[in-house]
């Protein structure tokens, strides 16, 4: 891991670039370099991690060279990235977007909206285990018609993150999370009782974090960020349910006195109190965990990932893949294969979860080297051989894994970026302002958003 930041965070950051940056149309995408030559498909593709991240590169690489060796008929030429923010423009306008590349569950809505990914219904329907993922994710990548233009690799949702050690010191039973948020409210005043620093619960609150966080509570407490109102789009989170979490959020803050003096938090320092053991909990994705361990000197004994307290919602999250709309039908049946083999393949469960034994990755966490994606029996499968090689704790985040099966996850709204910031206003006032008007901050925030949404096509 290069970066103190889970995926789940970096992806807060990197999307930044839909607030303006995909404004062109079809007609700028080129179709990547690499065309059919000697009885070959070449496509271009994107996704190799950077030479910083050793491990997840040399795994990369080594499934390019297994896939083109059982397909000989295609040619990988794999570009390194993801989404970045700074050059997908450039890329669009220059003609130089990959045959198939990487996009996040914020993306998909406004690519097809703009017609810059290819139709991949018929495609995907001849593709083997394409009914075993959830139709959920799926529809992610969805227009109003039920056209599908992407496939999903990976997703998370939010839970709960808790120190182990913490809770037995409170007196309170590690195997039994909170489940509610009033529950997370006593266990907070527990630990914070502690003393020595120690602080019951964290939240973000600055760099569209505290909007993306404060999504998370909307969610849980049943209630939406965005609705869609006929052919727009409007705020939806002006009500009592909202009123509910901030007031909930701010009673922990001044009441209690169990989130700290210190506010104005991120990732980064909600992850170093964590690390530090000086936290009990925070709102997080379960690959938050090897961060903590990686970077923060932490271990996975000590930690526990719990469902989301409340249990109406959580917020879920994402990437995928999608096509070129200049992609030949040659190119499309070949992308299309790479990302089902690569990405979507239980037959290399065994062989892929093996891959992170051998390089001493973390495995039995619910989230990599297996992501969430599937349902019914093949889901059973993925669990069964990631608790068969399991090298962590798995039963730490048993409760997540539970919940995760019965908790609604609704997607960010559109725009999300620019809803977060709106939202980061709000986290600010309640966390460092006793006397913050609630009722005043959710309408001064309605209007932007409304503005903001506004521009969603």
């Amino acid at each position: 891991m290069s970066s103190t930041w889970s995926p789940a965070v970096r992806r807060r950051m990197f999307c930044l670039f839909l607030a303006g940056g995909l404004t062109l149309g079809a007609a700028a995408c080129g179709s990547g370099s690499g065309e059919s030559t000697g009885g070959k498909v070449k496509i271009t593709v994107t996704g190799q991690p950077p030479t910083s991240q050793p491990f997840e590169r040399g795994v990369f690489d080594a499934d390019v060279k297994e896939f083109e060796e059982s397909h000989p008929d295609i040619d990988i030429e794999p570009h390194e990235g993801f989404m970045d923010p700074k050059t997908f423009s450039a890329k669009l306008a220059g003609g130089q977007l990959e045959d198939v590349y990487y996009v996040y569950f914020t993306d998909p809505a406004q690519i097809i909206a703009r017609r810059q990914a290819a139709d991949i219904t018929e495609a995907a329907k001849g593709l083997k285990n394409f009914g075993d993922i959830k139709p959920e994710l799926l529809d992610n990548f969805r227009d109003a018609d039920g056209k599908l233009y992407g496939l999903p690799t990976m997703n998370y949702s939010m839970g709960l993150l808790y120190s182990r050690p913490l809770f037995q010191k409170a007196g309170l039973d590690p195997n039994k999370p909170p489940q509610t948020w009033d529950e997370v409210r006593a266990a907070a005043k527990k630990i914070a009782a502690l003393g020595n620093g120690t602080v019951g619960y964290a939240d973000y609150s600055k760099n569209n974090q505290g909007g993306w966080h404060l999504t998370g509570w909307l969610y849980s407490m049943g209630s939406e960020v965005a609705r869609k109102d006929g052919e727009k789009w409007v705020a939806a989170f002006n009500n009592d349910k909202a009123k509910a979490a901030l007031n909930q959020l701010r009673a922990m803050r001044w009441e209690d006195d169990t989130m700290g003096s210190k506010q104005l938090l991120e990732a980064q320092d909600v992850q170093r109190m964590m690390g530090a053991g000086q936290l009990g909990m925070y709102m997080a994705a379960p690959d938050n965990v090897p961060v903590l361990v990686k970077q923060f000197n932490g271990k996975y004994e000590d930690y526990g990932v719990a469902g989301m307290p409340g249990g109406q919602g959580t917020l879920l999250g994402g990437e995928g893949y999608m096509i070129n709309p200049k992609a030949s039908p040659e190119k499309i049946k070949a992308g299309l294969e790479w990302v089902r083999w690569k990405y979507l393949n239980p037959e290399r469960f065994e062989k892929h979860v093996q891959q992170y034994v051998d390089g001493k990755q973390p495995v039995g966490l619910p989230a990599e080297p297996t992501p969430d994606v599937w349902q019914g029996a093949v889901r059973d499968q993925q669990l069964a051989v990631k608790a068969k090689h399991a090298n962590v704790p798995a039963e730490n985040y048993q409760s997540y894994v539970d919940a995760s099966s019965r908790i609604k996850g609704s997607i960010e709204p559109p725009n999300a970026q620019q809803v977060y910031a709106i939202l980061d206003s709000v986290m600010q006032a309640v966390l460092t302002d006793r006397n913050a008007d609630i009722a005043q901050q959710l309408s001064s925030a309605e209007s932007k958003v409304n503005s903001v949404l506004a521009q969603v096509k």
